[in-house]
């Protein structure tokens, strides 16, 4: 390797000297030198083209010590430059600095005849111990001791990370972004662990998933895993994060949703590796993913069109269009024989947008027509239709992209039709595999040879490859399609653009037929649900909202019905209120589909918790049905139904159960006893008398509709599991811990079996039942864990503003109050009382009952007053709300009592906590848990009071009565017989 230094008298400093594109390379190199004792200067090689050859390796060989270059195609293309400049400058210095200069080739292809001085060691094809081996033996380092290698040594660049999945392929023409992809880097190497997020935002085609495909490949090998998500909706995010848990090889269930759930605690713990990089590519909604991203010591790259991540704990790195040097120097390299002058004018007609130069050089590489006549098309080719393009394209894209169109419909007709065709689908991931099942008959006679001849099929899509205008996806996608190819949403618009109204309309039809085929008619189901995911993006661009096919329209309906099911109550919420704004004038304001449209509508905004809007809606669906059909009208009834729902959630109770049970009744009467229709309307009663705290009632009626649900249903369906939740929890309610434990354990085994996803609302709320049912019992810190799961899972699921999201955060508030830290507590129960108070109003009884929570956490922190007068506004608030014999305001006088006695209001604590402790008894039974707290809340003060001889009557007979009924060692029991205060803890219930 050139005139080789002798050992004893080697410079101790090296330096490194290599193209971007092979930075993987130079830190293995300088890590195995390092580890010899050496220090290693790294120099990025990325010469100004305006400045000569020899003056930059002239100022290379000023570096200290020996120079190693880096060599490969990259390497000596920067610039561009001919090998002959190449070969004049490296001849010059070498001569200028012999023995200095030494040579590792990391690139298959031939380089300048020059390098052939330094001879070069060559390393492609090397194993990595042979490779170091040579290396040290050029370098005359053989048996010098190696020390230890750090956590953080780089792998040999052959050797890809332990888990490396959906990583695009890297683009060998990859230029410049040197800045971009350095400031990156240095952003990552300085994050804090938990802020390593960063987000590559810019206009379309600017090449932000080129650059993180690039980073990837650049400093990949510096983590253990690294793993590629198409963020560009929710569901399709969720699944394919979730498929990391495979690879992490994490123990856990089939259900995506369990997986997921696996992979983001392994990234938070860094268990089994904590070196991760997570690409979200397309992720242009980050308020749909702001509660799903991972966490931990990793780092997070993102790419978006969305500069919103700014304000979502991400860097924001916008990246412009190329500058000119990297256009022109992109182009000579997709290009090779347009000229710098040529590929400068093509840059600037162009507007230097990295896509559409890839696209446009690909095609003129292959093209005989000059440059000057390219232009000249461009310029004579634009007419009124390409004008009124989006803003976000420049003014001759279009134009560009249409002769791009032309050439491959010359080649291959059927390839364009296939691009048009994938225009009926939403841009991004196109199930196009769905098109593969149409007959004959479905399809249009232009394009069933594409969709018949699997031969031409794969010739359309390898030409549409050719040109970079698709990728296929991975082939071990799991949401149900078959076949998938991605294409950008800015080729989507254009080739949309260029399209005749009359061939849209007739290549949508196939699609909608494609989409209505795949509809599983099964969206209650969870197994369905990965297909629904893959269906749904689809609705809007295939025009399926305005097809007056009835198969379609049902496809819809199930879709709507999957998005509610399945918690995805924002994205159902949208594509609810297109599709009634296409109906009405579509069908007319009376058609039968839109009632049932109206129901799945009504259901999501009601899973959202806009109540008070739900309530408008179905009372004038109820008032208008009833007028014109008849009280016994099924869609009737069903509205009815949803009334009685929004009252409760409105806490109107009575109300809501005198509805109930007039359409439980009105069902019987039309359908029969065992109708499903007729089952759910029982348990909606049952609902309606456990929000009352009519838990005796509800117990029976819940037992009922459970047996009910059996004889209809397979014993795994969401229903029946669900119903077991609420009878578990009424147990609970009762003081039946026991019962409740071993029903709600069999009960969550059951949702495992089922598939149901672990971060589904019903699943949630069953695993939080459990979990209070474990706090009841004593096993306080299982308790605590299990809550504070459920808590994240719901934040990273539905957002943090969901009702059931505020309904598990209430737990969390009420256990740190008591096992965490008080400032935490207060931060978590104010938080929960202002999200009730703003959605419900400060007369709601979830509002009230959380003020009550919120006193005891106020108690807590010394702050007398203010606790006081929290309490006693909770109590007022509640009694006006569910009256004064409702358990919750029983529970809430419990603490109003505690409270005044805190104070010193010893006289009104005796005379609330007596009349509360009367009312318990005698509403809930003399030995239910909260009539038990009641009493020895009375004992304690009437011991204010200084009546001792009462006061020891009163709570002798009250733990007598709580070993009898819990236990001697029951945590109640013992805090009672301990003189503890008890204090009554509220929980927003699901209604």
């Amino acid at each position: 390797m050139g005139d080789q230094m002798p050992v004893a008298a080697r410079d101790d400093v090296v330096t490194i000297s290599f193209a971007g594109f092979n930075r993987p390379w130079a830190a293995w190199i300088g890590d195995r030198l390092e580890r010899r004792g050496l220090r290693v200067v790294y120099q990025r090689w990325d010469p100004a083209p305006e400045e000569p050859l020899e003056v930059l390796l002239t100022d290379l060989a000023m570096a200290p010590g020996r120079v190693v270059l880096v060599c490969s195609d990259w390497y000596f293309q920067m610039g561009p430059r001919t090998p002959a400049e190449w070969n004049q400058a490296l001849r010059a210095v070498l001569r200028e600095h012999p023995g200095r200069f030494h040579a590792v080739t990391v690139a298959a292809n031939p380089l300048p005849a020059a390098t052939a001085a330094l001879a070069p060691l060559e390393l492609p094809g090397l194993g990595e111990p042979e490779a170091e081996r040579r290396l040290l033996a050029s370098l005359s380092l053989a048996g010098v001791p190696a020390g230890p290698a750090g956590p953080r040594s780089p792998r040999f660049p052959r050797n890809v990370p332990d888990v490396w999945g959906g990583i695009r392929r890297r683009n060998i023409r990859f230029t410049g972004r040197e800045r971009f992809l350095n400031d990156a880097y240095g952003f990552f190497s300085r994050a804090a662990p938990g802020a390593g997020v960063l987000t590559f935002h810019g206009m379309p085609g600017v090449g932000k998933t080129q650059l993180a495909a690039e980073y990837v490949y650049r400093f990949g090998s510096e983590y253990d895993v690294v793993w590629w998500v198409d963020a560009g909706s929710v569901p399709t995010y969720r699944q394919q994060l979730a498929r990391l848990a495979g690879a992490l090889r994490l123990p856990t269930g089939q259900g995506y949703g369990e997986r997921l759930r696996a992979v983001m605690e392994a990234l938070r713990k860094g268990q089994p590796y904590d070196r991760w990089l997570v690409i979200l590519d397309g992720a242009d909604e980050p308020e749909g993913l702001k509660n799903l991203l991972p966490s931990g010591n990793g780092h997070l790259l993102i790419t978006s069109r969305n500069n919103e991540w700014a304000h979502h704990n991400s860097e924001l790195m916008e990246v412009p269009v190329y500058d000119r040097v990297e256009s022109v120097s992109f182009i000579r390299r997709r290009a090779p024989r347009i000229t710098d002058e040529d590929a400068d004018l093509l840059a600037e007609a162009l507007g230097d947008l990295p896509l559409v130069l890839d696209q446009t050089a690909a095609w003129l590489s292959d093209s005989e027509m000059s440059v000057p006549d390219y232009l000249d098309l461009l310029r004579r080719g634009i007419d009124d239709d390409v004008l009124r393009v989006s803003d976000d394209f420049p003014l001759a894209f279009p134009t560009a992209w249409s002769l791009l169109i032309n050439n491959l419909r010359e080649k291959l007709p059927e390839s364009v039709a296939l691009l048009r065709l994938c225009t009926c689908f939403a841009p991004g991931h196109i199930p196009v595999g769905l098109l593969q099942g149409l007959r004959r008959q479905d399809v249009p006679e232009q394009i069933r040879g594409l969709l018949t001849d699997r031969v031409l099929w794969n010739r359309a899509l390898a030409q549409l490859r050719q040109y970079s205008v698709i990728s296929l996806e991975s082939p071990d996608r799991d949401d149900g399609a078959r076949e998938s190819v991605y294409l950008h949403r800015m080729v989507h618009g254009i080739v949309h653009l260029n399209m005749s109204d009359a061939d849209h309309e007739a290549f949508c039809e196939v699609a909608r037929k494609a989409l209505a085929a795949a509809d599983p008619r099964r969206p209650d189901e969870s197994s369905s649900w990965s297909q629904y995911a893959t269906i749904t993006p689809h609705l809007v661009q295939s025009d399926a909202l305005r097809s007056p096919a009835p198969e379609v329209q049902e496809l819809v309906l199930n879709c709507l019905r999957y998005l509610y099911r399945s918690g995805e109550y924002t994205e159902g919420i949208q594509l609810a209120e297109r599709t009634l704004e296409s109906w009405h004038d579509l069908l007319g304001p009376e058609h039968e589909r839109l009632w049932d449209l109206n129901h799945h509508y009504t259901n999501l905004l009601r899973g959202a918790g806009d109540y008070a809007r739900t309530e408008q809606l179905n009372r004038r669906i109820v008032e208008r049905l009833r007028d014109q059909r008849g009280v016994d009208d099924l869609d009737h009834l069903r509205a009815a139904g949803g009334l009685a729902a929004d009252l409760r959630g409105l806490g109107r109770y009575q109300e809501a159960l005198e509805v109930s049970v007039w359409v439980r009744d009105a069902y019987r009467r039309v359908l029969g006893e065992d109708d499903l229709l007729t089952v759910t309307a029982l348990h909606n009663v049952g609902v309606s008398q456990r929000l009352l705290g009519r838990f005796h009632d509800a117990l029976a009626t819940q037992r009922a509709t459970t047996e009910a649900y059996r004889r209809l249903l397979d014993e795994t369906h969401l229903s029946i599991l669900h119903s077991q939740t609420v009878e578990a929890e009424v147990l609970r309610f009762l003081g039946r811990y026991g019962e409740a434990e071993s029903l709600q354990n069999d009960n969550l085994q059951r949702f495992a079996l089922a598939r149901v996803e672990e971060d589904h609302t019903w699943r949630l709320t069953a695993e939080l039942n459990l979990a209070l049912i474990h706090y009841r019992n004593g096993r306080i810190r299982e308790a605590g864990q299990e809550i504070a799961s459920v808590v994240e899972r719901a934040e990273r699921k539905l957002g943090e503003r969901n009702p059931d999201t505020n309904r598990f955060l209430n737990s969390l508030a009420v256990y740190t109050r008591e096992h965490g830290d008080i400032d935490e507590a207060r931060t978590l129960s104010e938080r929960v009382v202002n999200a009730y108070e703003t959605r419900l109003g400060p007369g709601h009884p979830y509002s009230a009952g959380t003020r009550s929570n919120l006193a005891i956490v106020l108690r807590n922190l010394g702050e007398r007053r203010q606790a006081y007068e929290t309490a006693e506004e909770a109590l007022v608030a509640m009694t006006a709300a569910v009256g004064e014999l409702h358990p919750w305001t029983l529970g809430c006088a419990i603490n109003a009592s505690a409270l005044r006695n805190f104070i010193g209001e010893y006289e009104a604590a005796v005379e609330l906590s007596e009349v509360t402790a009367t009312r318990a008894a005698e509403v809930l039974g003399r030995t239910h848990p909260m009539a038990l707290s009641a009493r020895i809340a009375y004992a304690d003060d009437l011991r204010g009071m200084r009546r001792w001889a009462r006061a020891a009557k009163e709570e002798e007979a009250a733990v007598t009565d709580l070993s009898e009924t819990l236990g001697r060692s029951h945590p109640h029991t013992v805090s009672a017989r301990n003189q503890n205060r008890p204090y009554w803890d509220f929980e927003p219930q699901i209604t």
